[in-house]
């Protein structure tokens, strides 16, 4: 048995992953806007004798630092923290307003930071836990229309990578999560934000978000599989990788943007090459 700090657990991934947990009878300390929506979501049939519901904006670092320390008055330990609370936006970079951009970057990257900040010393005091950051493929490629949510995810991910180096000596595993897309609400306006003002300039944006709009049941995958996923990840342990994908799609997208991206960097080996100090 095992204490698991989750955060964003009222929908998608978050719910599926808690669910499954408290199935396992695993001690649960999770994170919402709403604790009437995550109980709610959780209905009747799951056993949440074993749950700590907290209602936390995790952008109000005194107020995560104290969820923390009472999941561990709670349970006794600290041993699995996930960072899964996020949402989608879908517009243009020009589009985005200056409360978009930091209301994605305070959920993506400062409540990320808040977490890690309060339970880090726990994990380095007992010499022993694992982070998982649930990241997306949009953290390792971008596309048109996704500017803002890849920032956060790519901050992210640059902010993970360093972490797991800071504390591979510490006996705390970190790991990230890559998923693509999946059968949740993540595309439903419950979700997915768009900009308050639009130009007519981007058509095919509109196109697109049109298109995801209509893709929830479509998606290729199946969020109870990668909540099992993360199950495993978390008792397991990450096997050394830092990297973990989830969902085929997420598996080819990557393979092309690494491609992508060596065929890019040795075109301009030449140029990088010329800029050294010159030795003779």
């Amino acid at each position: 048995m095992s204490t698991w700090f989750v955060t964003g657990t009222s929908r998608g991934l978050g719910r599926e992953l808690v669910t499954r947990l408290l199935d396992r009878g695993e001690d649960v300390a999770a994170t919402t806007r709403s604790t009437q929506r995550l109980t709610a979501a959780l209905g009747g049939d799951v056993d949440t004798s074993r749950l700590l519901a907290l209602e936390l904006d995790l952008t109000d670092g005194a107020a995560v630092t104290r969820a923390v320390q009472r999941t561990r008055e709670r349970f006794g330990t600290l041993d699995v923290v996930v960072n899964n609370a996020g949402y989608g936006f879908l517009g243009a970079v020009e589009e985005t307003s200056d409360a978009e951009v930091r209301a994605m970057l305070d959920v993506q990257v400062v409540g990320v930071w808040n977490v890690l900040r309060a339970a880090l010393p726990i994990l380095r005091a007992q010499r022993s836990g694992h982070v998982v950051n649930v990241s997306s493929i949009l953290g390792m490629t971008s596309f048109p229309g996704w500017g803002l949510y890849c920032a956060g995810k790519f901050a992210l991910e640059g902010l993970t990578e360093s972490l797991a180096a800071e504390v591979a000596d510490l006996g705390i595993q970190v790991s990230l999560v890559e998923p693509g897309y999946f059968r949740t609400d993540f595309l439903t306006p419950d979700s997915l934000v768009l900009p308050e003002r639009t130009t007519d300039a981007y058509p095919a944006l509109r196109e697109m978000t049109q298109a995801h709009l209509r893709m929830p049941g479509t998606q290729l995958g199946d969020p109870v599989k990668a909540a099992a996923a993360l199950v495993d990840l978390g008792v397991s342990g990450n096997g050394g990788r830092l990297r973990h994908l989830l969902g085929s799609d997420s598996f080819s997208l990557a393979l092309g943007a690494l491609d992508a991206r060596r065929e890019e960097v040795e075109a301009g080996e030449g140029v990088a090459r010329s800029t050294d100090v010159s030795t003779t």
